[in-house]
């Protein structure tokens, strides 16, 4: 197997060198989830993989559990960050995008065992009466979201389709965004506070982040997430808090360095990475 780069920077670099550095100021972990299945896939690096195995998810779960953390909602990890709660320095968000089955069959029974609870985004599109399919995965009906929804899971909104809204225009990102929502609504009568950015975050973008942020506000949110790496803390955009993209290749090591931040080092050479490929796409390779 090829070494891991990332999992080898974060526990032998970053991790010893933020031991000595000791940063301080809350910072709460939000767990990235997809799907918790042993599917092989497409990309042959770990970083880019999405399934978690389930035994592997439930090895991260107990380890919370041991260590007394407690799950809470990205809408409580805003207030935390805006001052409106107070952090208790072992708080987790646990967050699922894309609204798969595997959730219900294999999440779902390991967070119930542990006394967790979790927050699912649901692309509304793909979540019917009868079940539907995303990426070619089945996934959760809106009788079993309901359900969910009455055992402490919350849902919220993924987008209607899953498009990659930095690349369409205003209406339609408004479209996606309230549609969702008001869907979301009426088929839970509960409600829907948060949102999750599909695909890669183009945080380089500050004109677009700031015109997604007021329609984001306009249909009624209150916070979200996206795919930046990180921990949340008190300088993120409670719209766009930073995640920690979980998958089979996290072992206990690396998923407690996450937990502690020592992961955090990479949003900086994702960001360059963004700006350079944003600075490519206009100038012409």
């Amino acid at each position: 197997m090829t070494p891991r780069l990332d999992r080898l920077a974060t526990l032998y670099v970053a991790g010893p060198l933020r031991k000595r550095l000791r940063p301080g100021g809350a910072a709460i972990p939000i767990l990235m989830y997809h799907s918790i299945s042993r599917e092989p896939e497409a990309s042959g690096s770990s970083y880019y993989q999405t399934c978690t195995a389930p035994e592997t998810f439930a090895m991260q779960m107990e380890y919370l559990a041991d260590n007394r953390y407690e799950s809470i909602s990205p809408g409580a990890t805003a207030d935390v960050l805006t001052g409106k709660r107070k952090d208790t320095n072992k708080e987790v968000v646990i967050t699922f995008d894309d609204g798969f089955l595997d959730f219900y069959t294999a999440a779902f029974p390991v967070l119930q065992r542990f006394g967790f609870s979790a927050t699912v985004y649901l692309p509304t599109a793909s979540i019917g009466k009868e079940r539907c399919s995303f990426k070619g995965k089945p996934c959760l009906t809106w009788g079993e979201v309901r359900e969910l929804r009455n055992q402490g899971i919350e849902f919220g909104s993924h987008t209607v389709t899953h498009p990659q809204l930095h690349d369409l225009g205003r209406d339609t990102i408004k479209e996606e965004v309230t549609r969702s929502r008001q869907t979301l609504e009426q088929e839970l009568g509960w409600p829907t506070g948060s949102f999750a950015y599909p695909y890669a975050f183009p945080e380089p973008d500050t004109d677009f982040k700031q015109r997604l942020r007021g329609m984001l506000q306009e249909a009624g949110y209150t916070n979200g997430v996206c795919t930046t790496i990180g921990r949340a803390d008190c300088t993120s955009d409670v719209f766009f808090m930073e995640r920690l993209p979980m998958n089979s290749g996290d072992d206990l090591a690396l998923f407690r360095a996450k937990l502690d931040g020592a992961y955090d080092w990479l949003a900086t050479p994702q960001y360059l990475a963004k700006k350079a490929k944003n600075w490519v796409s206009a100038h012409g390779a």
